[in-house]
Order: C-alpha cells, then sequence, then structure tokens
C-alpha cells in the first residue's frame, strides 16, 4: 500500500473476507517506479499466538518476541540477555543470525534496525535470487518498494524556496534542521513491518500501515508515529469491535521485548499508544480507521506539488505547540487541523498558491479507489506553478493576519475540498461547535476536540497577539524562539 510498507503485492484477506471484496488486493505487477523492492515472508503461527493469548507465560514461549538489537557490532548480544536466541530455538538453515531489514542504498541504523532471518532478504531487480523463488508464490508474501525509488525523496533533500528576507531565512532554517529525515522514517518502518509480522500471527491477512504526519511530508524528526491496522474490508464498529481488537493487540504488545508502556485508550477512535525502546518513536496504533490512509496521501499530494508549502507548515506547527493551542486530547488543534487551516488559507488568497487537488484530480482521490491503488494517486500530480510569488515570511505573516483578523469562526466552515470556506451545515457534527474543519473525506469536524470555549477563546488570542508581534518588525523570535525550536527539533 505505502511506498515504504509491505502492503503492495500482497494477497487479499484469506477464507471468508477474500472472496467479496477487492479491498485489499495487492498486484504484483507494479508500475516502474515501484519495481525496485524487497519480500517479507508473513508468517501465519495462529496455534502459537492463541496459545500466547490464553495461556500464562509457561506457554509464552512458543512465540518468543523478536529482541530488537542494542549493542554495537553484535545484533544477537542485545536478544540474548537473559532469554534464548532465536537460533537457539529453531535449528533451519536460516535461522542462524539475525540481519537488518534494509532498502537497497538504504542509509545505516545499525542499532535501531528490527532483526529478521535472512530468508526475507533479497530485491529486486538486481538480485541474485530468482523472481521464482517459491516465496513469491505464497500468498503470504509482502513487498517494500525502497524509500529512495519513490519519486518525490529526492526532491524531499534538493528543492527548498529562497529566502528574500530575514523572516523568511528563519522558517527555513527551522524547516531544515527540524525536518523529518529518511533515516527517521526508515527506523519507524522498521518497526511498522515487525509489528506486522506479529499482529498477523494472531490476525492472518490483517496489514498494517504507517499514516499521518509519519507519511504525509509533514512530519519532524520528534514526530509520533500513527498506525492504522486494517483487520477487515468491512466496517469496525469502533465502540465494541475496535475496542476488543486493541485490547487483544495490547495484550500481544506486552510480551514483545522492544514495545514498552502499551495503554488501550478508549476515545471516540480507540488506540493502543506504546513506545518502541529502540527508536524512543511513540506511536498511536487504530484499526480500520481506512479514512486516515486516504488522506495521508492527499495531503502528502499537497505537501509536494509547491515548495513553499511544506516550511510553511512545520513552522504552523512549531509556532502552535509553542503557544499551547497543537494538542487535541487537550482541547485545542490536533497537527491535522493545523494543516488543514494552512492548505485552507493557501488555496483562498486571491492569487491561490494551490488548488483543491480533489476537484483537480477527482479521480486521484475518488474515496471508493482500493487501498492499494491510494497511493498511486499521489504520483500521478504534478507540480502546481502559482503565479503567487509571495516569500515563505509573508505568507506565515498572512496566515497569521488571515486568523486573526479575516476568518469569520462563527458562521464558517473550512473545506480543502472546495477550496473555500462554506458556511457551516446545520446538522449536529456541526451545530454549536467552536471551530469547524471539515474531513476531506468523510467530512466530519476534525476540529471538534475544540468543545470548551476558554479553549476556543485562547486559541483566537494566541493568533491575534502573534500577528500584533511579528506584523511590525518581522522577526520570528518575537513569537517562537528560532534556537530553542531547532534545538527541541
Amino acid at each position: 500500500m505505502f511506498p515504504n510498507s509491505p502492503n503492495l503485492g500482497c494477497s487479499s484477506f484469506p477464507g471468508k473476507l477474500q472472496g467479496s471484496s477487492d479491498l485489499i488486493r495487492f498486484p504484483l505487477n507494479l508500475a516502474s517506479s515501484l519495481v525496485s523492492q524487497q519480500f517479507i515472508e508473513s508468517q501465519y503461527n495462529a496455534k502459537n499466538a492463541r496459545a500466547l493469548l490464553s495461556a500464562g507465560n509457561s506457554s509464552a514461549s512458543t512465540m518468543s518476541p523478536h529482541a530488537w538489537p542494542i549493542t554495537d557490532g553484535n545484533p544477537a548480544a542485545g536478544a540474548s540477555q537473559n532469554r534464548k536466541r532465536r537460533s537457539d530455538e529453531r535449528n533451519g538453515p536460516f535461522d542462524t543470525k539475525k540481519q537488518r531489514f534494509l532498502s537497497p542504498q538504504s542509509v545505516s541504523t545499525s542499532n535501531h534496525a528490527v532483526p529478521f532471518r535472512s530468508d526475507r532478504r533479497y530485491s529486486m531487480p538486481g538480485s541474485s535470487r530468482s523472481l521464482h523463488h517459491p516465496l513469491l508464490q505464497t500468498p503470504d508474501v509482502g513487498c517494500v518498494p525502497s524509500l529512495r525509488d519513490f519519486p518525490f525523496m529526492d526532491y524531499l533533500k534538493t528543492s527548498l524556496p529562497l529566502a528574500r528576507d530575514k523572516l523568511s531565512q528563519q522558517i527555513l532554517d527551522i524547516f531544515q534542521a527540524c525536518q523529518q529525515q529518511v533515516s527517521d522514517l526508515e527506523k519507524k518502518e522498521l518497526c511498522r513491518a515487525e509489528l506486522q509480522r506479529e499482529i498477523q500471527r494472531v490476525y492472518p491477512g490483517s496489514r498494517l500501515f504507517l499514516v499521518g504526519s509519519s507519511m504525509n511530508g509533514f512530519g519532524t524528526r520528534s514526530s509520533d508515529a500513527d498506525l492504522c491496522l486494517v483487520i477487515t474490508n468491512e466496517p469496525v464498529d469502533q465502540r465494541t469491535e475496535a475496542r476488543h481488537i486493541l485490547n487483544i493487540v495490547q495484550q500481544l504488545f506486552f510480551r514483545l521485548s522492544y514495545i514498552e508502556r502499551p495503554q488501550l485508550i478508549r476515545a471516540k477512535v480507540p488506540i493502543v499508544k506504546f513506545r518502541d525502546k529502540v527508536s524512543l518513536v511513540e506511536y498511536d496504533l487504530n484499526v480500520n480507521n481506512i479514512v486516515g490512509i486516504r488522506n495521508t496521501f492527499l495531503l502528502r499530494s499537497y505537501a509536494f506539488i509547491e515548495i513553499r508549502i511544506r516550511p510553511l507548515v512545520l513552522v504552523v506547527k512549531k509556532w502552535a505547540s509553542h503557544h499551547g493551542i497543537n494538542d487535541a486530547s487537550r482541547g485545542t488543534l490536533s497537527s491535522y487541523s493545523l494543516v488543514l487551516m494552512v492548505l485552507h488559507y493557501l488555496q483562498t488568497l486571491p492569487e491561490p498558491v494551490i488548488p483543491s487537488l480533489q476537484k483537480l484530480y477527482p479521480d486521484c482521490f475518488d474515496p471508493s479507489v482500493h487501498l492499494h491503488r491510494v497511493h498511486l494517486g499521489s504520483l500521478q500530480i504534478p507540480p502546481y506553478l502559482s503565479k503567487n510569488t509571495s516569500t515563505i515570511g509573508d505568507l506565515f505573516l498572512g496566515f497569521l493576519k488571515y486568523y486573526a483578523t479575516d476568518y469569520n469562526w462563527d458562521t464558517l466552515m473550512i473545506s480543502i475540498r472546495e477550496a473555500k470556506a462554506m458556511q457551516r451545515p446545520s446538522d449536529n457534527e456541526w451545530k454549536d461547535k467552536f471551530i469547524c474543519i471539515e474531513e476531506p473525506f468523510d467530512r466530519t469536524n476534525t476540529a471538534r476536540a475544540v468543545h470548551e470555549k476558554i479553549k476556543f477563546d485562547t486559541i483566537k488570542e494566541e493568533f491575534q497577539k502573534s500577528y500584533e508581534k511579528i506584523r511590525n518588525n518581522k522577526d520570528l523570535n518575537v513569537i517562537l524562539p528560532v534556537r530553542a525550536a531547532i534545538q527541541r527539533r
């Protein structure tokens, strides 16, 4: 599914889920830009998984956790303390050691890699192994296109707008220091791939997707990671079924040596929060929240059609976090809502910086597009040549002014789908809400977390105060200390 995950080339759901839908039917004949890839043999071990979840510690040894390497030079050293090594438990030809899972030409992450057996490490084209290897004929095979084969990776590294003023240079300095690196993304992918193998022992045929800021182009070096576990092609009741599934996943995570503090959060969309001990990344895992997969690639398309967008979004998120208005769990704005606010502002300028991609390319972002093809939409979107020549500094100042003085919070709704501010609908989703921001696919309110007037007033006040402070001297330090923002990354 994702350009950096083993969801392309995979079979559809097994058993009773297979015949009725193409929701996750992954073709092996991939486009040439996605050909260079690695294959992972999924381990389906339902018997051991049931034993793990139903029995005590005495039966847990039937499915020993995969330990991550935590010492230099010898990946097995960190795994062998106080427990058996996999090579001691199995005597097969491929179990003699654990190897790092890396894409071709990828950056070394010596102490941050998930161990994979050597029989899972071969790639195409140029592989010494034949494409007719028996593993490729089984339905349990997934493939991982190299991150560097994805067209946006070189663009990510080399394309930055010119800084023609002090404020623009400050924004670019923060962006270059804080933007998510390829190595950061690879570490998250390694953990995702390993967790998928573990979960597939309990739910064969499931797929675990990396979504959110880690994948949409707006992530920072300190960004948490969001995961979507797709169990079925049918809707899942988030209050009952999703919680039950997440409870099982939580119990599984308790037994994995590299996962700590798995916690079930019973929200409207329930999640399991946990931390990877190796990379120290925090994760949120949901079940079948498929709209998150779709909007990830919509935002990724916006991120790369205009070179000013990513630096602008990153500094807005840093500014909002510094002023305490970027935390949905505390009743303020989520990062997703802030991104939509920036995109809406850029769409509604007298000379727009960006268009509505859903209007220009409706087929690429059709909500009915199968999941295994969602990522292809972003590959078909060319750069947008805007006639707006404003600097990043001017756009940031204009963003603050728009929401401080121009936007009518009381009657309007933000819609990047329509590229305009619309009158609020009259149904309960929007009635009596302080901030209304339309989710571009399921058309719910992404800012529903702002449900207290005092928090709403704080958000408006921060826009107004920041605009008044920066409008004259145009020095970012008066509202966001640049050096401190860079140090926190």
